[in-house]
């Protein structure tokens, strides 16, 4: 009898956790606006085109006077590597999700900073 009930409990949260993902990327999928910080990068995705948020992505890198050193864009997405005041390295990725929504992906030094990847997320928002 309690072999059966293990079983059924071990079933139960295998059966919760699989439900629980589909779940988690049927709500991201379809959320502009959201934001999250995983692994060290700062994730958001916005209701806006790919040209949009590179506009505004440069404008906020001019206001905040990052460092450009490189950048590249093509009609699925762009990268921007700069460097801040402290050398620190900093990656924005803007990813077309659709003609409408893009992905923005900001990580700040090798570990990642979540309070300065805020702020330049906060100043690319308030561009676009």
């Amino acid at each position: 009898m309690t072999r059966n009930w293990i079983l059924l409990a071990f079933a139960f949260c295998c059966i919760a956790t699989l439900f629980q993902g589909c779940m988690v990327v049927a709500v991201g999928a379809g959320a502009a606006g959201t934001v999250a910080y995983v692994k060290g990068d700062l994730e958001a995705v916005e209701a806006v085109s790919l040209n949009d948020a590179y506009q505004a992505t440069e404008k906020a890198v001019e206001e905040m006077g990052l460092f450009t050193i490189s950048k590249k864009k093509d009609s699925l997405g762009a990268i921007f590597k700069l460097r801040d005041s402290d050398d620190k390295k900093i990656t924005i990725k803007l990813t077309a999700a659709t003609e409408s929504t893009t992905k923005i992906s900001i990580r700040v030094g090798t570990f990642g900073s979540e309070a300065k990847s805020q702020m330049i997320y906060g100043k690319i928002k308030e561009n676009i």
